[in-house]
């Protein structure tokens, strides 16, 4: 208990409240997104919708050269964003290191709000947290295209599905609901990835006052909201 105390008195209630809120707003929109996607399409569950059908129509192609190639196009995104936070954490590692002059430099911005080094290093610290969980789901959403590529590349060839005639059919929904599914869940990791991304930026709002801090997280969610439920794009790929 006492324990408990003293780390719940390293930071002031309103920090506290504002790491709740942060936090809650990630989890639950994370888990809203999900359930929503039930009753309502979004972005990712109308794409999957395509992506199945693209693995569909592999299964009618002679050479898949042009899937393949598909397939290495996805993947440079996760790579990318995976090399990118390997830099933003090391830079968040190298500002751990001089807190001090950090801090000081923080508090002349106008409007930021004036703390100890110790609360500083916990603000650094949750940023580090979130990238170092965006580039673990960059870098499975990579892995998880590569296996991908190797369904793709393991379909048996187009005329096999035809010699099979009704059973051939089957064979092809049943690949392309599969291959469809492991491409999907590439997708649905790089998302997640991206989410923490957007959240860093709430994150940054911290280093101004705990307020920022909720108003920005608040703000991240509702843009997520409307680009994965409201957007044009999503009417367009629903028409």
């Amino acid at each position: 208990m006492e324990s408990l105390i003293k780390v719940m008195a390293l930071l002031p209630w309103f920090d506290w409240a504002a790491l709740v809120v942060f936090f809650g707003g990630w989890a639950g929109y994370a888990w809203f997104a999900r359930q929503r996607a039930g009753s309502r399409p979004s972005i990712l569950a109308s794409t999957n919708r395509i992506r199945r059908q693209w693995m569909l129509q592999a299964t009618y192609r002679e050479v898949r050269v042009v899937d393949g190639v598909v397939i290495q196009a996805l993947s440079t995104s996760p790579s990318f964003f995976a090399s990118t936070t390997i830099l933003i954490i090391g830079g968040l590692l190298a500002v751990l290191g001089t807190s001090d002059k950090a801090s000081e430099l923080v508090q002349e911005i106008p409007f930021a709000a004036r703390t100890s080094v110790l609360v500083f290093d916990l603000k650094v610290v949750l940023m580090l947290v979130i990238f170092v969980y965006a580039f673990f789901r960059f870098t499975w959403s990579m892995r998880q295209y590569t296996f991908g590529a190797l369904l793709i590349a393991a379909a048996p060839e187009a005329k096999q599905f035809d010699a099979q005639g009704a059973d051939g059919d089957v064979r092809r929904a049943s690949f392309a609901d599969k291959a469809g599914r492991v491409v999907g869940l590439a997708a649905e990791t790089f998302n997640d990835g991206l989410r923490g991304y957007y959240f860093a930026f709430a994150a940054m709002g911290w280093f101004f006052s705990p307020l920022i801090f909720m108003l920005a997280t608040a703000g991240v969610v509702y843009i997520l909201y409307q680009r994965e439920f409201q957007s044009e794009v999503l009417d367009v790929l629903n028409t």
